[in-house]
């Protein structure tokens, strides 16, 4: 069904090739797990599937990627169009903001068939069927961008999920989705492994995954290191899987703080935190005290207003009328943005500069060279220092933009789904630098990744419906 031969690869303006001499061949109803380091590739093999590459990313490409069961007949990426590869390759991507057509849901839902030509009939029967298997009913008729990033991709994924392709490619589908979204995508893989389509996936989240992939394809620097059997992947011992750079295939999804916090000297009191979309209650607030100089993790299911708060906590929301009591003095929406700095959940919205040395220094008061370099090491980003942002993958845009907030001189940080695209080493890494921020700034940390929240959090806050459900210490 897809077949991958002597594939190399490079981006514009990149000296290194992101995959070198790559073959693959992937058979029809079969599932397979991408996994390996960032930047080791897995994003490019992807878009080489869906026709990204070499129809909208520009680079040197050599080598084929077929698709089709019919070997007489395949369809070469290279030569077709990139409406014809979209009937058989359905993608989801690790940013879903940037697949999307329309401003609502339910007209997203539509774009797909309708551009097939189908019938009203017959597109209005999909999306029912969709919702219903998806259970996305709450998602319906919405605003997408009133959506939260998790909203967003499970929106994204029910798309692709009308058009009915043969062959489903996905990025990351799980950077941005709460424990019980997970389990709600694994569903839906599941249900399309039963209806025998083939699906090609890279992750890093890899425990939700162990039940659905036939086969485990690692790389590293743009090569494949191993290609083995799910059952045989899943008996790989805690340290091997760490030569790779992974994750734990027996993922502990306890959200226990690293810290007790018995004696606090010092809150930060936030006040009348409330916010409407459009008659929608996304957040509802009266009163919330927390520790300063500590950091504190805001939790809960997609939808329950994390992101929402962040945006309010740093200013960003200009109908905010509720304000944050700092060492007894009340700051409000203009004050809130000059005290604060976000990492956003889609760093591409804040990566402004020509080189990624520049991006990490841009919040700086004066320039210090030993501290970017420092920073830059510490985040395995020195070899990329004169790159241009926007050429790195996923996880290393999101380190740059994690690391321009350490170095910005702002006291309290808010970082949105900081570890969202990111392996086990820069997890790690990401978390012991948040961590070691803990007396001397305020940090909240938006997440859904319990292994970050174990690492470095003092506090668990947990969010539902818009308002704090409970408090953990």
């Amino acid at each position: 069904m897809v077949n991958i031969e002597n594939v190399s690869f490079s981006y514009q303006n990149s000296n290194e090739a992101s995959v070198h001499n790559v073959s693959l061949s992937i058979k029809k109803g079969e599932s397979v797990l991408l996994c390996g380091e960032s930047g080791c590739g897995k994003t490019t093999l992807i878009r080489m599937i869906n026709g990204l590459i070499p129809h909208f990313y520009e680079g040197e490409m050599s080598g084929k990627v077929l698709l089709g069961e019919d070997e007489k007949c395949q369809m070469d990426v290279s030569d077709s169009e990139l409406y014809d590869i979209a009937r058989n390759v359905g993608s989801v991507f690790q940013n879903p903001r940037s697949q999307f057509f329309c401003v609502d849901s339910t007209s997203e839902l539509a774009f797909g068939p309708e551009n097939m030509g189908l019938p009203e009939e017959e597109i209005l029967s999909r999306i029912d069927k969709t919702v219903a298997e998806m259970k996305i009913e709450d998602l319906v008729d919405r605003d997408i961008f009133a959506m939260s990033g998790g909203e967003k991709q499970k929106l994204a994924c029910a798309s692709v999920d009308t058009l009915s392709p043969e062959i489903f490619a996905l990025d990351e589908p799980s950077s941005n989705l709460s424990l019980e979204a997970i389990e709600e995508l694994k569903n839906t893989l599941l249900k399309w492994k039963k209806a025998g389509k083939t699906i090609v996936v890279a992750e890093h989240r890899l425990y939700w995954l162990k039940d659905i992939c036939d086969r485990v394809v690692c790389l590293k620097d743009g090569r494949i290191t191993f290609d083995m059997p799910m059952a045989e992947f899943i008996k790989l011992q805690e340290d091997e899987l760490r030569k790779y750079g992974l994750r734990s295939v027996k993922e502990n999804l306890d959200f226990t703080p690293v810290d007790d916090m018995e004696n606090i000297e010092e809150t930060i009191v936030l006040e009348n935190y409330k916010y409407n979309y459009d008659g929608y209650d996304a957040l509802d607030i009266d009163r919330l005290e927390v520790p300063k100089n500590e950091v504190i993790a805001i939790v809960g299911p997609n939808g329950a207003g994390k992101s929402t708060f962040s945006k309010c906590l740093c200013g960003l929301m200009k109908k905010f009328k509720g304000y944050m009591t700092v060492d007894g003095h009340r700051y409000k929406n203009r004050d809130m943005l000059k005290n604060t700095y976000m990492v956003m959940q889609d760093v591409n919205h804040q990566l402004f500069c020509e080189t990624v040395r520049e991006e990490v220094s841009l919040g700086m008061d004066e320039e210090d060279d030993a501290k970017i370099d420092e920073i830059l090491e510490k985040f395995g980003l020195k070899e990329y220092g004169e790159r241009h942002p926007m050429s790195l993958s996923g996880g290393q845009k999101q380190r740059v933009a994690v690391a321009s907030a350490i170095l910005s001189n702002k006291e309290i940080l808010i970082f949105d789904e900081p570890t969202s695209g990111l392996d086990f080493y820069n997890m790690e890494r990401v978390a012991e630098l948040i961590r070691s921020l803990k007396n001397e700034k305020t940090v909240f940390v938006v997440t859904h990744d319990p292994d970050l929240v174990r690492r470095c959090a003092n506090v668990v806050i947990c969010f539902e419906n818009g308002a704090v459900r409970r408090e953990e210490n």
